[in-house]
This record gives C-alpha cells, structure tokens and sequence, in this order.
C-alpha cells in the first residue's frame, strides 16, 4: 500500500493541507459480490461525493429504467444490512398498512412474553373483543377461554386472526391504547420515521398510519431477532383443544408465497399480508440469499394477486441489479497512520499538536453490480482540511472514500483528530515582579558598582604607597654611598 499526501503551508496563521490526486492509498481490488459510522457534517449534496447518509437513496437516482414496473401506490425494496432503498415510490407516504400492522404486535409478543405462558381472555378482553367488526377475520376466542401465547401468535401470523392480536396485546399492557403506546415506541427505537399506531392488528382507524419503507424496518427487525421467520413460514399450525373448544382447530397459512406454487419464492422468509377497504392489498415480506436479505413492501397493490408478483419481481430485481460491499475499518489502517504522521509532522514547528485520533467505516454499503466489479480505491481525502495555528483547539474530520473506476466517490467514513495547544515553557520558582524588585535590583548593580570602585581606590592607595615607598629607598641609598 502506498500512501500519497501532499500537503502545502498557505500562510504563518492557516494551514490548507491537500492532497495530489487526492491524497490516496493505491489499493486496487475487485470487490466481493456479496451499518453506519455516520458523518452527518460531511453531507453536502454541491459536492462530487456520496455522505453514508446520502448512500441510503443514492441507488434511487441509478438504472431507474430497469426497474420492473410495480403497480401498487407505494412501494419499497430495502437492503437491511446497509439500509439502502434500491427501489421505491412513495415510500415515506403514510398510509393505511391494514393487517401487516400484525407484524409489530407479534415482534412485541415475541420480546416481551414466553411461547408457553397462558392468556386468559378476561371479561375486559372478551368485550373488546367484540367490537371487532363482523367482516374482520377471526379464530372465534370465547370468555375464559385459554391458550398458551404460541396458540395467538400462530393464529395473528398465520390466519391473520384480528382477536388473537387483540387478546395477544390487552394481556401485555391491560388496554389496547396502552399496548399502541409501546408499538410506537418500539417503532421509534428501530428506526421507524412516519409510523403511528392506533390499532393493535390493523384496525381502519384513520391515524393507524405507516410507510412502505418503516413497515421494511419492523419486518427487517423482526426476522433478524426473533423466531418470526419461523412462524410465518410455517404452512400449518395446530391449536389444541382449549377449556372451551372440545377440538383442536388447524390454521393454514392465507400467505401463497407458502400456500401456492404459483406465487411461491425460493428466498422467502417471512412477511404478512393485510387488506381494508381503505388501505387495499398490502404486504410485506423478506427474502435472503446469498446471506443478504432484502425486505419489500407494497401498500394500496390493485388486487390481491399483483402484489406477490410486485414483490418477487422487487426482489429479484434487488438481487440482480445490485449488491452490498462489506467494509473493513482495516483497510484504512495504512492510510489513517500515514495521515496522522504527516499532520504530527506538519505541526512541528507550530504551537499546535495532535492530542487524539480515532477513525471508523461504515460495515457496508450497498451499490450497482456493475460498480461492484470495478477496481476501487481507498482515499484519504484531504483537500478541504484547514488547520488554524491561531486557535488553540480544533477538530478535524477527514473523509475516507472509497473511489470507484468509473469515478463514483463514497465517503464510508471518517477520522477524527484533535488538535490543541502545546502547553507553555514555565519557569520554575519563578521571581515575581514587583516596584520592590525593581528598586532591588538598582540598588544591587549600585552596591556592585560601589564595591568595584572601592576596590580600584584602595588599589591605587596601595600603589601610591608602594611607590612613595620604594622612592624613600631609594633616596637612602644614595646618601649612605656619599658618606
């Protein structure tokens, strides 16, 4: 791996470092064909590079021509690993989802109750229960009537049983409007945007509302942590006989992705449909292959038929068009090292230092099959980086790209470094200074000079004295020769 950075001083007080060719580590690989350190202050839709943020519909602006012709109001097909809508209309328009609101209801009873408890259906629930209108599909539970949470779950899965759901949620938080409670936090916490519920299993109600693209999240959520791949693929399922019911009471599954061979999917695993007057045909469901899964959903579909083949054509397309690369923080290693030297090298001879650095990447992105089988190659990208030797903090957020033969720019994450000031030459004991320490210090250099002086007097007395003497001498010498 080789890094290039060329970096250049702009002025004694701004630094701009930037990079030839874009700074980048020549690392040439065909990708794989198998989330999100998120950078929300590298979003800029004026520039030449695709923010993690901006990937998630990116694939939306690609091959639209190719995309199989869908014929309900509003449709999505999400890959779940990264997030990306690959294809959509309308997908973040609130509508009706009908029964394929029974999906949040058993994600919340599978997390929140064991398969084998009891429900009782109390007189409360039992009168709920009979509001549910006449024409609504159900498994017929009675007052006092008993059953074990699998025997419901099955039934809202499988049957699409509107009390079962009910029963199911009234048994979890005493009312149904408690219950929609936690099913709107649930949505909130998984990453739902437009969801509100006010039904339990689907109910017309005009604020039971959600989008073709949050009902991809739940059902996303639900196969990937809990066993409702499992149920809702199960073609049958047999409720034992109750404290009410003499005889057990099987339930085929109304899915044809399971019931039918016309319809049937090879990657399926898992979905619900529903159906209102309102919200006509809907349905949602998952499919995984090559360990990727996608999930699609299509709300308002024009019958009861279409939407199965919406779904398959969604998917195959899905998996034919495109493909999810995997990111590995490792690649960069190198290249953030390397980065990290040239700044701490740049800074000095400046007040500034680096103090902390840290880096990450987002785990996948998903993008065109054709992209994928490209050449790529992994950038540090520092042309728009600016270090101001004049403030004594900042923080610098570096883009890693990922570049593409075609010259497509992903940013899949960043570094992070921080510089601060160098903490200042302190002397040790230091004298502080007062109007006495200045009178002091004159007085000092005055006594210093006094006894420099003193010294050269008494210097020169004693060379007069020496001479005078030595003249004395002299003149004694002379008389003594003259006697």
């Amino acid at each position: 791996m080789e890094l290039i950075i060329t970096m250049k001083i702009l002025s004694n007080k701004v630094f701009k470092i930037f990079a030839s060719l874009l700074a980048m580590i020549q690392v040439m690989s065909v990708l794989s064909l198998t989330s999100l350190a998120v950078n929300e202050d590298l979003d800029d839709p004026n520039d030449d590079m695709t923010s993690q943020n901006e990937q998630k519909y990116d694939l939306l602006n690609e091959n639209k021509e190719n995309w199989p012709e869908i014929a309900a109001e509003a449709y999505a097909l999400v890959d779940l690993e990264s997030g990306a809508v690959i294809m959509g209309s309308d997908y973040n328009t609130q509508r009706a989802p009908a029964s394929t609101t029974k999906v949040m209801t058993i994600l919340i009873a599978l997390e929140k109750l064991n398969l084998d408890d009891v429900v009782t259906i109390t007189p409360e629930i039992a009168a709920k229960l009979r509001k549910i209108p006449g024409d609504y599909v159900k498994l017929g539970l009675q007052e006092g009537e008993q059953l074990t949470v699998k025997d419901l779950i099955y039934a809202g899965a499988l049957k699409s049983a509107n009390d079962a759901c009910l029963a199911l949620a009234m048994h979890i938080a005493g009312t149904e409007e408690a219950f929609c409670d936690m099913m709107n936090e649930k949505a909130k916490e998984i990453g739902c945007l437009n969801t509100h519920f006010s039904s339990s299993f689907g109910y017309a109600n005009p604020d039971n509302l959600t989008t073709a693209y949050d009902l991809c999240i739940i059902l996303g959520y639900a196969v990937t942590n809990t066993i409702f791949s499992e149920i809702s693929t199960s073609y049958s399922y047999t409720i034992p006989a109750t404290n009410k019911y003499s005889d057990s009471r099987k339930i085929n599954n109304a899915n044809r992705f399971i019931r039918t061979t016309e319809y049937s999917y090879d990657y399926y695993i898992g979905g619900k449909t529903g159906f209102t007057d309102n919200a006509g045909y809907t349905l949602v469901g998952a499919a995984k292959k090559n360990d990727r899964t996608l999930v699609a959903c299509v709300l308002k579909a024009k019958n009861s038929s279409i939407r199965y083949k919406d779904l398959k054509e969604m998917f195959e397309y899905g998996y034919s068009s495109s493909t999810t690369v995997n990111i590995s923080s490792n690649e960069f290693s190198t290249a953030v090292n390397q980065t990290n030297a040239q700044i701490t090298d740049l800074l000095a001879d400046t007040p500034l230092y680096v103090d902390s650095q840290q880096y990450a990447c987002s785990e996948t992105m998903t993008i065109p099959s054709s992209r994928a089988s490209l050449g790529s190659s992994n950038i540090v990208e520092l042309s728009d980086v600016v270090i101001d030797t004049s403030m004594p903090e900042q923080t610098l957020k570096v883009p890693l790209l990922k570049v593409y033969s075609d010259g497509k720019k992903y940013i899949v994450g960043a570094i992070t470094i921080d510089i601060k000031a160098k903490a200042p030459h302190i002397e040790i004991n230091p004298v502080k200074e007062t109007g006495w320490t200045g009178l002091k210090n004159v007085l000092i250099v005055v006594a210093g000079i006094s006894v420099l002086l003193l010294v050269l007097v008494i210097a020169l007395l004693l060379l007069r004295r020496s001479i005078i003497s030595k003249r004395r001498r002299q003149r004694y010498l002379a008389r003594s020769k003259k006697l």
